[in-house]
């Protein structure tokens, strides 16, 4: 197989760059904890993944959400649609720690013990972690830590958070049709955050040989652009 000899013979044109970030795409997860108190905290991040029914979390060692989940070992990662961004937004700059770090400080943080209030959240019961549910998200996953690791350079101030999945609610309208195992991935509209900026939105580009290999049934309607 012969390559090109340059990526310039495909038409693009690479540069070797430092960029300040790699959020080049990453879903935005509202994260449910529990107080000292007994109170709840509500936080917002985007660095997760899944594989299977575990997830790990990039979050900044420093937070009130990463002291909880260190504390009780459980929270709900509650995952936010496009709709909910203006809330999301109001989020941002809050803290639940009383003692605002100097690192967010400079960044304009400020304490806030009601994060529910702040962002005009709804909370509801879980069924099996203490923390509640954001009511106004579409997909809850609640969840137990398995462990905390360190995450990358030495003195890095970010810690990674081993979790795993033992309870999914998903609004009903999501499925497929007939199905209480599969979402429709046309009818959810992640909140994405991509270089410290919201996005959402946008059809389904091309039919995927890894969703028929797993089975996934197909889909019956095309994308409507929904803001959900």
């Amino acid at each position: 197989m012969l390559l090109p000899q340059s990526a310039s013979e495909v038409g693009f044109m690479h540069r070797v760059v430092e960029p300040r970030v790699l959020y080049f795409g990453t879903p935005v997860v509202l994260i449910s904890t529990t107080n000292e108190d007994g109170t709840p905290n509500l936080a917002p991040m985007s660095s997760a993944f899944w594989v299977g029914r575990s997830g790990m979390l990039g979050l900044d060692e420093t937070s009130q959400t990463t002291h909880n989940l260190a504390r009780t070992g459980e929270g709900v990662l509650n995952l936010a649609h496009a709709g909910l961004v203006s809330a999301v937004d109001r989020l941002a700059l809050l803290t639940g720690t009383r003692t605002v770090p100097p690192h967010k400080v400079s960044k304009g943080y400020r304490y806030e013990a009601d994060k529910f209030g702040a962002a005009g959240l709804t909370p509801v019961p879980s069924d099996k972690v203490d923390p509640p549910r954001v009511a106004d998200c579409l997909v809850h996953l609640e969840a137990v830590v398995n462990r905390i690791h360190p995450f990358g350079e030495p003195d890095s101030g970010v810690v990674a958070v081993d979790v795993q999945v033992v309870r999914v609610h998903i609004e009903e309208s999501l499925l497929m049709l007939g199905s209480d195992r599969y979402v429709d991935p046309d009818k959810w509209n992640p909140l994405i955050m991509k270089f410290l900026e919201f996005y959402g939105g946008g059809p389904n580009l091309h039919p995927s040989r890894l969703a028929e290999g797993w089975g996934a049934p197909r889909r019956t309607t095309a994308s409507t652009g929904s803001t959900r």
